[in-house]
């Protein structure tokens, strides 16, 4: 969105919770993107972790947001010290990522200034019971404070359209550095001990303890096969006492080297919007093995589905799915292939900003929202 007399730049305040993992690169994806095209761009986030230290480098407003992951009896003092962040910033638009923030920026603003809240999966998926259900009924009400409720798939606006979630809609998948997820200069060769990689936070959404449940079971036709598991989360201690000795754990590492060092790249989520590492996996070249949740079908191309697509939180199938196509190294290589060029062709970080840029623009061409409701926090 580029700047003119009668539209100068916006100032725009992302609002995020989490500080790693899949929601954080996309905030600083998009930061990146916006401050090169000359917004003002803000970003409201917990100052520990790995976040806030990559904005202020390339040259983001940061500002200290103290905020846990879950809801609880400290989420009053978290709207308002977003509430005072929002009064200093000004902000003419502000883009809240995830369920927390989400929640604390539609009470902190409540339709002051044009709000887009970005769920990044649902937030009553990932808990069950009594705190589901209030889950939903906050997305059901809080809805009416968003100016547009923005989807990283159609299957994710699908699944909270099903949910009685009344809003106006955008659908703009993620999409990821092309410049930075490229393939391996020299292709790999084929070898007796195949590396199966997984990317992601080690926590129950990733499903990681189920491919470690299923990884005995691959390895009773691939002896020298490994896994190797690239992140870190609540998760990874206990699932390190579960694992057998053919899976490594390298924690928070780059996960680039990896990607293209793999025979096969898997994520067998329990949920999604749609996820990062298989975009990033395939723009490697690498094919993927994901679970059929939203956005992963919609992530693949078509020649990668029929092959690569498996029912969630089921070891079986997953083991059955790694082993057949670790099987035939000749088919890897073809579905890297067209995962490249799929991932080229519809995943390009610059292809998403610009699809925002051009949220924005409509948005801030608009009357600006009327407040339904004083603010009291």
């Amino acid at each position: 969105m580029q700047p003119t007399a009668t539209h100068p730049r916006p100032r725009v305040l992302h609002v995020t919770q989490p500080v790693d993992g899949g929601v954080a690169r996309v905030v600083r994806d998009l930061t990146e993107a916006q401050l090169s095209a000359g917004m003002r761009i803000s970003v409201a986030c917990p100052p520990d972790g790995p976040l806030a230290g990559s904005l202020r480098r390339i040259g983001c407003d940061v500002l200290p947001w103290q905020a846990t992951r879950s809801p609880g009896p400290g989420i009053a003092r978290e709207v308002r010290g977003l509430a005072r962040l929002v009064a200093q910033v000004r902000p003419t638009l502000v883009h809240a990522h995830s369920a927390k923030a989400g929640l604390a920026a539609r009470l902190a603003v409540r339709g002051r200034v044009p709000t887009v809240f970005q769920p990044h999966a649902w937030s009553f998926e990932a808990v069950d019971g009594p705190t589901a259900r209030l889950a939903l009924e906050w997305e059901r009400r809080g809805a009416r404070w968003a100016s547009r409720v923005v989807c990283v798939s159609e299957a994710e606006r699908a699944t909270g359209e099903r949910a009685g979630i009344t809003a106006r809609w955008d659908v703009i998948p993620n999409g990821v550095d092309l410049t930075r997820f490229v393939p391996a200069l020299e292709p790999r060769e084929a070898t007796a001990d195949p590396l199966v990689v997984c990317v992601g936070r080690i926590c129950r959404q990733k499903g990681q303890d189920v491919l470690v449940r299923a990884w005995p079971l691959v390895q009773e036709r691939f002896p020298r096969a490994r896994l190797v598991l690239v992140g870190d989360g609540p998760d990874a201690a206990a699932l390190r006492r579960q694992a057998t000795a053919s899976v490594r754990f390298v924690g928070a590492d780059d996960p680039v080297p990896w990607y293209r060092q793999a025979d096969l790249v898997v994520l067998p989520s329990r949920w999604e919007g749609m996820a990062l590492a298989p975009l990033e996996a395939m723009a490697c070249g690498r094919p993927v093995v994901v679970t059929d949740v939203d956005g992963a079908r919609e992530s693949l191309p078509a020649g990668l589905a029929s092959h690569c697509l498996v029912p969630p939180d089921d070891p079986a199938a997953l083991a059955r799915t790694l082993s057949g196509l670790l099987r035939d190294p000749h088919r890897l290589g073809a579905l890297g292939g067209l995962a490249l060029r799929h991932a080229r062709a519809h995943h390009d970080v610059r292809r998403t900003a610009d699809a925002v840029a051009d949220m924005y623009r409509e948005l801030l061409g608009a009357e600006p929202i009327e407040c339904r409701e004083p603010l009291n926090t």
